[in-house]
């Protein structure tokens, strides 16, 4: 017969001695057994071949509840605990201290689905606001937010426009034009319009700062420019971004893809149908573009509990 505690104890030997593992992961490994091992002493179980299945899933699903001595574990922790089980239970079938392996089915649960971030249309306009456009550089970056967040494009799709991409566009009337064509993930084409605000930023940056930012470099064809003449990079793109928010004083973690996910829960705060959202977003399928649907949800029962007298 095997003890838990003493397979712990040689699992986590094996841990420290054979494969090297760090102390941070040692530590981790040793409080998530040590907590399963008291779990299933308290059901009267102390043989390694008595744990079922069944068991480990039941202590799986324990540690979404408070505890006496603990709160509630995320998702993240829960998985973690669990792969610390299924590591043990293997190690011990693998040294021939147990006959069977009962945590081979038991999978972890699933990380929650994170939700995006999505500004508030007032932060937007701050942002927009906080952009200063007596220098090239301002004027560069003007265009840059508006075309971000009036396309929904991601930025690798921005930075990689070349100055013949939208040249005709901002040139012609608006009923003229046919919308800007981007390549995402997997080269895969799209269409989107291209609103009034930016095509007037882009006109502008165009006209009088790529000129001169352009005087810097050696003739690249790209649209957006840094202040030596080259390509603009994605990483000082989202330098802009970070600037610019912080200006607006906005404490919220922005990034190009928060202006995405604006853009994309704008929309339908606006009424758009999520299959259009999903044309525009470049989403191969229309499960993706869903996620921003809860979002809107959120905002809709927020504004139902702040402004309806019978909502408490």
């Amino acid at each position: 017969m095997t003890t838990l505690t003493t397979l712990i104890g040689a699992y986590l030997d094996h841990l420290t001695v054979e494969r090297g593992v760090s102390r941070h992961t040692s530590s981790a490994y040793r409080r998530d057994l040590h907590r399963y091992a008291e779990w299933v002493a308290e059901r009267g179980i102390q043989d390694v071949d008595q744990v079922t299945p069944n068991l480990i899933s039941d202590y799986a699903m324990s540690l979404a509840e408070p505890g006496e001595d603990r709160p509630a574990l995320a998702r993240t922790s829960i998985a973690r605990a669990v792969v610390a089980v299924r590591s043990l239970h293997r190690f011990a079938v693998e040294e021939g201290l147990a006959t069977d392996d009962p945590a081979r089915t038991v999978q972890p649960p699933k990380p929650g689905q994170r939700l995006p971030k999505a500004l508030s249309l007032d932060q937007i306009q701050r942002m927009l606001n906080a952009v200063g456009t007596d220098t090239p550089l301002g004027t560069r970056d003007l265009a840059l937010l508006e075309l971000l967040y009036g396309t929904g494009a991601r930025i690798s799709e921005v930075v990689e426009l070349d100055v013949d991409d939208v040249s005709r566009l901002v040139a012609a009337a608006a009923e003229d034009h046919v919308g800007l064509r981007l390549f995402g993930k997997g080269s895969k084409e799209r269409i989107v319009p291209l609103g009034s605000y930016a095509r007037r930023a882009l006109e502008a940056y165009l006209v009088r700062a790529r000129p001169v930012l352009a005087a810097a470099g050696r003739g690249t064809p790209a649209l957006f420019l840094n202040a030596r003449g080259g390509r603009l990079s994605r990483q000082s793109a989202w330098s802009v971004l970070k600037s610019v928010a912080e200006r607006a004083g906005i404490e919220a973690t922005v990034s190009p893809h928060t202006l995405r996910h604006s853009f994309a829960t704008h929309l339908l705060d606006g009424g758009a149908d999520v299959r259009v959202v999903q044309e525009l977003l470049g989403h191969a399928s229309v499960t993706t573009t869903q996620i921003y649907t809860l979002v809107t949800v959120d905002h809709l029962r927020e504004v139902y509990l702040t402004s309806h007298p019978r909502a408490y």
